[in-house]
């Protein structure tokens, strides 16, 4: 028998954000990982913390994901000062670019939507002309007719970022248990036990952070986490010199000098493989964006399975069966990670959700069946 404070399912992004979370605030927390064999969305992350894309019609996820693009420049310092591991985390400002009037006329629609929604937190953007958009990023082709610009928006290398909290985990005293696959949990209020090749974990906290794994998991605890796979497809050049100051919603430049082409969002099961359509039209757009990508080589392409909710917002929620078990779960790992160590660890210790993360409880679940 091993007793910990808390027991966090899965190794990836999301669980083990919580697990640093809680480990620097002195708990003693244990990380079960199904390891390599599992559809880790963080080895396949396009590694974007952007902001204005995300709550449109949901202003509670807009304000969570500010949050913790305000945070993650602490978030990553810190992380490097225990680890000397850098996550490639900068936060020039981003944009999302348009290659159509009617394209720009719906992005000005929906700025102008989360800039009304936001109320007094003054969400602040700009819709931006080809000129203008051109010298802000000079590098655009003249298929470009503008863009919207936030000054919240960055990016981060996953697999660092990933890298980075393992190393703090430990640190702080956690641990880290690889090719723990989790299929029983011994569940009663505020007392949870797992049991994996011979030992015991046990803890009064469970935190779900299995991502597409955690929809059978859910059920052990009482919990409905009714999340899918959506598959993503990314494209990776060579490395060029440094050509776009910041990134945007499709297309970013890396600290290492390789552009990042992407990404797909294809219900393709569980399926998580490249197919030439797909990478061909990627390509095809990123070449009218920027032009001077018809001469740079590719050295790979990937996909990954996005972990997604049926209203695409995160799941939070703790178990009103078994207190004492959280879930935590979303499709942005890299854009919460911050949150999630920072705040989400801190609401698990505390054993209460707070009331504006309410939006997110899979209670919305259970109206949309009963509708």
């Amino acid at each position: 028998m091993a007793d910990f404070d808390a027991i966090v399912v899965g190794g990836g992004l999301v669980g083990t954000a919580v697990a640093y979370g809680l480990a620097r605030r002195g708990r003693k927390a244990v990380v079960l990982d199904e390891g390599d064999i599992a559809h880790r969305a963080s080895r396949g992350n396009f590694g974007l913390v952007w902001v204005q894309s995300k709550g449109f019609g949901v202003p509670e996820y807009q304000r969570w994901t500010r949050r913790s693009s305000e945070d993650w420049g602490a978030f990553s310092a810190q992380l490097q000062k225990e680890t000397g591991i850098a996550s490639g985390h900068e936060r020039p400002g981003g944009v999302t670019l348009c290659l159509t009037e009617e394209e720009l006329d719906k992005r000005r629609r929906m700025m102008a939507q989360l800039h009304l929604e936001a109320g007094e937190t003054n969400f602040e953007y700009e819709i931006l002309d080809h000129a203008q958009t051109k010298k802000l990023i000079p590098a655009i082709g003249p298929q470009v007719v503008g863009a919207s610009y936030t000054r919240y928006d960055g990016a981060a290398n996953p697999l660092y970022t990933l890298r980075a909290l393992h190393a703090a985990l430990l640190q702080h005293g956690g641990r880290y248990v690889p090719n723990a696959r989790v299929e029983h949990i011994n569940a009663a209020p505020n007392q949870f036990s797992i049991t994996i090749n011979g030992t015991t974990y046990a803890a009064p906290r469970l935190v779900l952070g299995a991502g597409l794994g955690n929809k059978a998991l859910g059920e052990k605890v009482g919990l409905n986490v009714p999340v899918r796979p959506v598959r993503g497809q990314i494209i990776v050049t060579e490395r060029v010199a440094p050509v776009l100051p910041m990134p945007t919603l499709m297309i970013r430049q890396t600290v290492e000098g390789t552009i990042m082409i992407g990404e797909s969002r294809e219900d393709a099961g569980w399926i998580d493989t490249t197919t030439p359509e797909i990478v061909h039209t990627l390509a095809e757009r990123a070449v009218k964006t920027f032009p001077f990508l018809r001469d740079v080589r590719i050295v790979r392409t990937w996909a990954a399975l996005r972990v997604m909710a049926p209203d695409g917002l995160p799941i939070y929620e703790q178990s009103r069966d078994f207190p004492g078990a959280f879930v935590c779960t979303c499709h942005s790992g890299v854009t919460l990670a911050a949150a999630h160590a920072l705040h989400y660890a801190q609401y698990v210790i505390d054993g209460a959700l707070p009331p504006e993360l309410a939006r997110f409880s899979t209670r919305r679940f259970d109206v949309q069946a009963a509708a």
